[in-house]
């Protein structure tokens, strides 16, 4: 796989595509090819070992203040964008495929609703922006996914249970991500007490690679969300990188780190082609997706651009609003 990874990498590079799509295309090409095994791939297991360093990667580097003078953009975006497109997603699902109850609707949409943190980096890496709107986006990725895994698991619950709250789901959101908080910067500040303990390079590193998983698990663990945890350890980590860590270290760290984050985010896009082969399998006959799916599909994929789009062009509305009854201090998303 880590073969396939470089030769796709340096061809994306040779022909000015984005590595990402080149990486899942070939990653199905790849899949097809004669004697090869299937894979098959553990959702639990990919979420644990990929998810928490891509997600520390995106934290260790955020510009604090930024991050916060823009927090009320992020919020919007992470779980008002979050919250909205899954709904609307959950409404044109169920019009579409009327046979499938509301909570698998409403599952879709919370799989579909927040854009991937590993693709936002891929993109964000090879475009510039203002830096305004890479700190809103940066920050959206880096939240997004505690508000998606919160509506996907009632979701499912629902449907194992048939009954679905949406205000049961929202009060445990902010439950988790209080607790989540609470863990990250628990794990974060044992984390600069532990490396003041570590006089040898090579052992300050390998403590820091056990924070992402240390903070995920954790959160996990004790019901709340691993992936707030994630980012409020890497945001108290990198906050204090500067006191933790020599200058030695530091670029010895980010060398090792560059090389780690850029292989897991490749292993992740080659990982999603493979696994077409095993969805061709238990479909059965691929002419059934082009019959009975492939019209819901490009709907849904259009509603989740166009949901989007509402949401952001009705919150600087409502910003607009704001600002002419006289609250200066609102800031339209642009």
């Amino acid at each position: 796989m880590f073969l396939v990874i470089v030769g796709l990498h340096d061809l994306a590079r040779r022909l000015s595509l984005p590595p990402a799509a080149a990486l899942i295309i070939g990653g199905g090409a790849v899949a097809f090819v004669p004697g090869l095994p299937a894979v098959a791939i553990d959702p639990e297991l990919i979420l644990v070992l990929f998810l928490p360093p891509l997600l520390m990667d995106g934290a260790w580097f955020t510009a604090i203040a930024p991050f916060r003078r823009h927090m009320a953009g992020i919020l919007s975006l992470a779980v008002g964008a979050v919250f909205f497109t899954t709904a609307v997603v959950a409404v044109v699902t169920k019009l579409l495929l009327p046979a499938l109850p509301w909570a698998a609707c409403v599952a879709l949409g919370a799989i579909l609703s927040p854009p991937d943190a590993v693709s936002a980096r891929a993109v964000l890496q090879q475009v510039r922006l203002p830096r305004r709107l890479s700190t809103l986006l940066e920050g959206e990725s880096l939240l997004n996914d505690a508000a998606g895994l919160v509506l996907f698991r009632f979701a499912v619950a629902a449907v194992l249970t048939g009954t679905f709250g949406i205000g049961a789901a929202t009060g445990t959101f902010f439950l988790l991500v209080i607790g989540g908080i609470a863990i990250g910067a628990a794990i974060g500040a044992l984390w600069v007490l532990l490396l003041r303990r570590l006089g040898d390079d090579t052992l300050m590193i390998a403590a820091t690679m056990l924070v992402y998983w240390s903070a995920y698990i954790a959160g996990e663990l004790l019901h709340v969300s691993g992936v707030i945890a994630v980012v409020t350890a890497g945001l108290t980590c990198g906050w204090f990188q500067h006191v933790a860590f020599s200058a030695r270290v530091r670029i010895r760290a980010l060398a090792f780190w560059q090389v780690l984050v850029f292989l897991l985010e490749a292993a992740v896009f080659t990982l999603i082609g493979l696994s077409l082969r095993g969805i061709l399998d238990r479909i059965g006959d691929p002419a059934r997706i082009l019959d009975t799916t492939a019209i819901p599909v490009l709907l849904i994929v259009l509603t989740v651009i166009v949901a989007r789009f509402v949401w952001i062009f009705a919150v600087d509305a409502v910003v607009a609003l704001l600002r002419w009854i006289g609250w200066a201090s609102a800031r339209p998303l642009g």
